[in-house]
């Protein structure tokens, strides 16, 4: 009856966490000529693989990510086949409609799925942004580039370019601080969203800094 006692005591004391549900993927959507990532697992405690998915230029899916551990930081990958006639992947997080969504766009894209709207600074949600997680592009040409535009209240957005032709292979890392909430990863190729990500407020300043010093340098040129 004691190590009953003790069993059971211990079983209160266990953190939520220990005893949540697994993580649970699932395609919601797919259009365009997106087809696969049924096979998506988890393959270790913070690591998610979507499998492979085939798109073609203007294809879109999206994937039901539920049960990640608060304030956990998690690596996603994948496999995209049908790279033929793009060269850009699109990743966009859509959070489930709650009280912070007063910080979204008053119009959402056309292209959000009822329940849901863009990903703002308040929601929690996130690519896992200063984790220092691996986020890449290998593209059969080589490797590609990412553009992130995730401090503003317009969206969590990531942009993977490179060349290629057949298959590529991405990594990204993803956050959920509350945890355990569903929510939306939309994946696009070139051609399937109305809005194209913008630099992050930090690139857009050393951008125009950069811009600054040319026209000073010109100015010193025609001055000697």
């Amino acid at each position: 009856m004691k190590r009953l006692a003790v069993i059971m005591a211990l079983a209160v004391l266990l953190p939520a966490a220990a005893r949540a549900e697994p993580i649970a993927v699932s395609v919601q959507s797919a259009s365009g000529g997106f087809s696969g990532g049924d096979t998506a697992t988890t393959t270790g405690r913070f690591a998610i693989d979507l499998g492979t998915v085939n798109m073609s230029a203007g294809a879109a899916g999206t994937f039901l990510i539920d049960g990640l551990r608060a304030g956990s930081d998690y690596t996603v990958s994948l496999i995209v086949t049908g790279i033929t006639s793009w060269d850009s992947l699109r990743a966009e997080i859509l959070d489930p409609l709650d009280g912070d969504d007063q910080r979204d766009p008053t119009t959402q894209p056309a292209y959000v799925t009822a329940g849901y709207s863009t990903s703002n600074d308040s929601d929690g949600l996130s690519f896992a942004q200063g984790s220092a997680l691996l986020r890449s592009a290998s593209f059969v040409g080589g490797l590609g580039s990412v553009t992130a535009d995730e401090m503003t209240n317009r969206g969590d957005i990531l942009m993977f370019t490179g060349l290629g032709a057949g298959t590529a292979q991405f990594t990204f890392g993803l956050r959920d601080r509350l945890g355990a909430r569903g929510f939306l990863v939309r994946l696009s190729a070139n051609g399937a969203n109305g809005n194209a990500p913008v630099p992050e407020p930090a690139s857009m300043i050393l951008l125009g800094t950069g811009l600054a010093g040319l026209a000073v340098r010109r100015r010193r040129a025609r001055a000697a």
